[in-house]
């Protein structure tokens, strides 16, 4: 799909970044595309809840609750430890009291009385639920009535307790008059242990629904503060409100508590954004639908309300639209225009959050208020001045720092107009940390400290933003370097509980932390610190280093005589180097992370597999150089012509046969330059015509490296091209000659050009190399390398990371090879090619060209028997170049289909079980799915692997005690090198693929794989008898077709695969080399 997104302007990063944001916001949008409209306007329809159907009887639910609370007896006030012990007393109900419980000799008391107001609020509301959501449901708000209060309820938690207490007393009543129509239990309110809701989930009693115990919604009552009730000037950010500790204890300490304030201003201004939503609904018309938009784009991120989920859900993204809306900067003017339509506002949003990060910079909607900037050390900032509430005080940094990437990342993609835009935004989902990390750890919170703070945000908040703030300045130092650029940080949601019990603790839970690789910093082994200098203001950035490396600092000198403060690291990889600094900043500071078992690591298991190292690149080098010794050693030959001459004969025959004179001239030159350094021989290709090239030249140097050369000539290729275009040339002769200019240019041209981009390539993305490596052994372990060529699978990995959406072009082998098999799995081959812009100059033309001619393929060969992928680079648009050889598709239809479905199968594992899978489980081939299995002979192979290449005959004879093998060999002929030798099983299926390929679809995967995997052509089934038939058959006994001639008396036999007499002659051809052959069902 191609898009023209707007230009966008050069941010002035002077400016403050609120209002370079908001001016950023509104300029955004001002033009579409038309497609992505489309697509999107699609996908609302599709999404669009039923709330008759999803939501049956909900509003009936909801009156009844009403009337039932309205009912509940009003009662004076008592202690609160009396009161809560004589509800768990009659009713046998636990009130659910935020931790810390108050104590048994507190002094306030609680009270009941009929609620002032009954409101519901939220997407039920709005009607912006989607079908695809976890769980539907309807919050209806309750006010406490102002005479159970007092104004300094908001001190140490007296509200929240007061609240608990309000709550039970309904579940009590409730849980009374519902009975057995409902389910009824606790839960926090977005992961707020403060603010606990009664979440009820009604029970089946339609005929339709008795296979379900309950339905697929759940109404949550939540209790909620009088707006204004409490003093404003009092709940201000830096306001500190909590003085007691766990046990009861003052604290002298006033250290803000941002986190509970805005928790208490929150309760309050349930029905204030409720009217503001409702605002905003009036004056756009789009407003709903890009609510939707942006709910759709965060769940598939992973984000939500809940403080588990980051802290940024649906309500946020639609508090903060309608700000824009509304203009809730000093300026009083609107950011956003109302007559913007949906994709246009969702587009502006995503632009608002990809320049402003909340934890970096305060965002203040109002007034702005210079305070805000000293309070970020306590959370990321989203200010609403009118309400005085931080809008994201349910956010970490790190939340704040991932939903600012992800926003960052989709503006990319939205202002890439050759890219697909649709699937990547709203699709495909982004939440399998596999997918998004490079590394993956767990922290075990037992081990961990059990402070709190003073915020109320509980120990597993208190541990996951020291975590945060230690390995941010260990792993995103930018004056070292950044080594990450993401750091995550998750932890578990929080349980549901039932009425009779305590809520449970969720410390016990591990912290996972996720971190997303530079590759170029993070393989760094030596971290160069401040300089050691002179100055007041050097000694001072030398002694904060040490006081946070402590003694793994170390004073080097570099070059230019310099002396800086040293950090060096033994590991030697990436993956290895992060964790080693992880486990050592985590147990210098918090004591955790010296065992093993304290922290968990995972994401290294896909490159132990293949044991790739740094040094592997070193091996590779050498292969190059010893390329380059042989590229030195022709040139510099005498006689031998390496430009392009115009005495080749005009006849494909003739230049076949002088190409194989240039070899002979080429050998010999070469043993002759170097008699004790080189030996070459002339092999001969397996050519069907005298018109396709018909030999080539080994050269084997004596230190190891060998090479095959083959020579290129531009008239042999200017003469197919005569013969593909002379129409009085018979059919066949220019069909042939079509498959034999195809395999020309994919040998001298388009090899060659391939080679470099991917060289190239390497070069610009370091994890592209293993992650190649990976996929192919992917491929190998599933069987199905041998359909497939080389080139085809770099293609595939190669375009994950020239389009990385959703995502940056992964940073490590493992995110690679996992974002390689999501692509393979939601590739739709059939109707999609696969388009790479090696140039980086492909224009919306040549893609719509490339296109169009996959439609042209699809109509000219509908059931793919000729071409089944398709795929295109800037140098090689036809599409079939890397999935056809020889006239024939690579792979067939069969084997694309089971590409398909095992890739599918193993990102749906991914997704399943997490980091906890074990990745070798992803190369376990499925055997069960073939009809035949042919087990190779392991001995068999090896010993036909011997050549005399590398044998001396006469040795291996007088080792064995026996004269030579071959008594016609003499002393030249014996010393003669062979041809390089190619694997005997590769050999063997290449011959049982020509023979039998029509009966039969083989499978094998690399050198290693010693079973041959094969299924039985479902399209050759049984048929009448007629001459020609494409393989062996045989009679079906007493079955016969009347033939239907004239005379009526005419039968056919009906004939069938001979299954039998195939696998006879494939065990006889295979000999000592097939060790057994195995038929499913046998």
């Amino acid at each position: 799909m191609d898009s023209a997104p707007a230009k966008r302007r050069k941010l002035n990063h002077k400016k403050d970044a609120t209002d370079v944001a908001l001016e950023s916001a509104a300029s955004t949008g001002v033009s579409r595309s038309r497609a992505f409209v489309l697509e999107t306007e699609e996908l609302l329809d599709s999404v669009r809840l039923d709330y008759g159907a999803a939501l049956e009887g909900a509003d009936d639910l909801l009156h009844r609750i009403k009337g039932v609370v309205e009912g509940i007896k009003a009662h004076e006030p008592l202690p609160v430890a009396e009161a809560a012990f004589k509800l768990e007393k009659k009713h046998k109900i636990k009130v659910p009291f935020p931790d810390p419980r108050p104590q048994e000799n507190t002094n306030y008391k609680v009270a009941f009385a009929k609620p002032a107001q009954f409101n519901v609020v939220g997407s039920y509301v709005s009607k912006t639920m989607i079908t695809t959501q976890k769980s539907h449901g309807v919050d209806m708000v309750l006010v406490l009535p102002q005479e159970i209060l007092q104004e300094k309820d908001y001190l140490a938690l007296r509200y929240f307790y007061k609240r608990a207490y309000y709550l039970a007393v309904i579940a009590a009543a409730l849980q009374k008059e519902l009975g057995s129509e409902a389910q009824l239990s606790y839960e926090q309110l977005n992961g707020n242990h403060l603010c606990p809701v009664l979440a009820i989930q009604p029970t089946a009693s339609n005929s339709r629904d008795l296979d379900k115990k309950t339905l697929d919604y759940r109404i949550r009552i939540i209790p909620c503060a009088p707006d204004g009730f409490f003093p404003k000037a009092k709940l201000h950010l830096g306001a500190s409100l909590i003085r007691k500790g766990r046990e009861g204890v003052a604290n002298a300490s006033t250290e803000p508590t941002p986190f509970y304030t805005s928790t208490l201003v929150a309760e309050t201004c349930f029905l204030s954004y409720l009217k503001v939503l409702k605002q905003a609904e009036k004056k756009c018309a789009a407003f709903k639908n890009a609510c939707i938009l942006g709910r759709i784009w965060l769940q598939q991120r992973g984000f939500g309300g809940d403080i588990s989920q980051g802290g940024f859900g649906h309500f946020e993204w639609a508090v903060l639209l309608a700000l824009l809306l509304q203009g809730g900067e000093s300026k009083g003017q609107a950011a956003l225009s109302a007559s913007l339509s949906s994709t246009q506002l969702f587009k502006a949003l995503i632009q608002f959050l990809s320049v402003t990060n909340f934890a970096e910079k305060p965002c203040d909607f109002g007034s702005g208020n210079a305070d805000l900037e000293a309070l970020l050390e306590h959370g990321p900032i989203l200010y609403d001045s009118t309400r005085q509430l931080n809008i994201a005080f349910k956010m970490g940094p790190w939340s704040a720092a991932l939903l600012h990437q992800h926003a960052r990342w989709t503006r990319s993609l939205l202002a890439d107009s050759t890219a697909d835009q649709f699937n990547p935004i709203f699709i495909l989902k982004t939440d399998v940390p596999s997918h998004s990390y490079d590394l993956i750890a767990r922290i075990n919170l037992d081990k961990a400290s059990e402070e709190t703070g003073a915020d109320a945000r509980g120990q597993t908040w208190q541990l996951s933003t020291k975590v945060y703030r230690i390995l941010k300045r260990a792993l995103a130092d930018k004056e070292m370097g950044q080594r990450a650029r993401l750091i995550h940080i998750q932890a578990q949601a929080r349980p549901t509980w039932p009425l009779t019990e305590e809520p449970k603790a969720p410390e016990t839970s591990p912290l996972e932390i996720g971190i997303l690789f530079d590759p170029v910093n993070m393989a760094r082994t030596v971290d160069r610190g401040p300089s050691a200098g002179p100055s007041a203001q050097e000694k001072e950035e030398c002694e904060r280093f040490r006081r946070f490396w402590s003694d793994k600092s170390e004073l080097r000198r570099f070059e230019r005589d310099t002396i800086r403060e040293t950090l060096i690291w033994t590991s030697t990889t990436p993956f290895d180097l992060c964790e080693e600094i992880m486990r050592y900043v985590l147990g210098l500071h918090l004591r955790i992370g010296q065992l093993h078992d304290e922290i968990t690591v995972y994401g290294n298991g896909l490159p132990a597999l293949l044991s790739l190292k740094p040094a592997d690149t070193a091996l590779f080098n050498v292969a190059k150089k010893a390329f380059g010794t042989l590229e030195r050693d022709i040139r510099d030959l005498e006689d031998l012509p390496l430009r392009a001459s115009g005495k080749w004969p005009e006849s494909l025959v003739a230049i076949q046969r002088t190409k194989i004179a240039f070899l002979l001239m080429i050998g010999r030159l070469l043993e002759s330059s170097k008699p004790t350094e080189i030996k070459t021989h002339v092999g001969l290709e397996d050519a069907k015509y005298e018109t396709e090239n018909l030999a080539f030249l080994d050269v084997l140097y004596e230190s190891g490296p060998s090479f095959r050369l083959r020579i290129h000539s531009d008239l042999e290729e200017s003469l197919l091209e005569r013969q593909v275009k002379d129409k009085t040339a018979e059919q066949y002769l220019r069909q042939r000659a079509t498959t034999l200019l195809a395999t020309f240019r994919r040998l001298y041209t388009n090899l060659p050009l391939h080679g470099q981009y991917i060289s190239t390539s390497g070069t610009r993305f370091p994890a592209l190399s293993p992650t190649i490596r990976l996929v192919k052994h992917w491929f190998n372990a599933h069987k199905l390398s041998y359909h497939f060529t080389e080139e085809f699978i770099e293609l595939a990995v190669l375009h994950v990371f020239l389009t990385p959406y959703p995502w940056d072009a992964p940073t490590s082998a493992s995110t690679g090879f996992h974002r390689t098999l999501l692509f393979l799995a939601h590739w739709d081959w059939r109707s999609e090619p696969l388009v790479l812009d090696t140039s980086g100059e492909m224009s919306a033309a040549e893609r719509s060209s490339i296109a169009t001619r996959l439609e042209a393929w699809r109509k000219i060969d509908p059931n793919m028997n000729h071409t089944v992928l398709f795929v295109a680079t800037a140098q090689e648009p036809s599409g079939v170049a890397w999935t056809t050889l020889d006239g024939q598709p690579k792979p067939s239809k069969v084997v694309a289909t089971r590409m398909t479905a095992l890739a599918r199968t193993a990102t749906r594992l991914v997704r399943v079980q997490g980091v906890e899978l074990d990745c070798r489980m992803l190369f376990v081939p499925s055997l069960k799915d073939y009809d035949v299995l042919i087990h190779l002979n392991s001995k068999a192979v090896k010993s036909t692997l011997k050549t005399y290449a590398t044998i001396d005959p006469q040795e291996e004879g007088e080792s064995l005690g026996r004269p030579t093998k071959f008594k016609n060999l003499d002393e030249r002929t014996g010393l003669e090198p062979l041809p390089l030798a190619q694997h005997p099983a590769e050999l063997f299926l290449e011959h049982l693929s020509a023979a039998y390929g029509g009966p039969l679809v083989f499978f094998r995967g690399g050198v290693e794989d010693s079973t041959i995997g094969a299924i039985w052509n479902p399209q050759m089934q049984k048929r009448t008898f007629k001459i020609n038939l494409p393989t062996s058959y045989k009679p079906v006994a007493g079955e016969k077709r009347s033939s239907g001639g004239e005379d009526g008396d005419g039968e056919e036999d009906y004939v069938e695969v001979n299954k039998e007499a195939i696998l006879s002659e494939i065990a006889r051809i295979g000999a000592d080399l097939i060790d057994k052959i195995e038929v499913k069902g046998a």
